[in-house]
């Protein structure tokens, strides 16, 4: 039931940062401000490039 860690690479920026892939609300890019992820109310919607899983649960 828990969900895996991804990096996510901004698609403005190219900024990588760590998202939840069962965020509950949205991510933004931590340089530009660009939504990286948003909640669906399952998995979250990714808006940027999945780089890698980071931690598999």
């Amino acid at each position: 039931m828990a969900g895996n860690f991804l990096r996510v690479a901004c698609g403005d920026c190219e900024n990588e940062q760590t998202v939840f892939e069962k965020a509950s609300a949205s991510v933004a890019c931590a340089v530009c401000g660009t939504t990286l992820a948003t909640p669906t109310g399952g998995k979250a919607a990714i808006e940027g490039e999945i780089v890698e899983t980071v931690e598999a649960r």
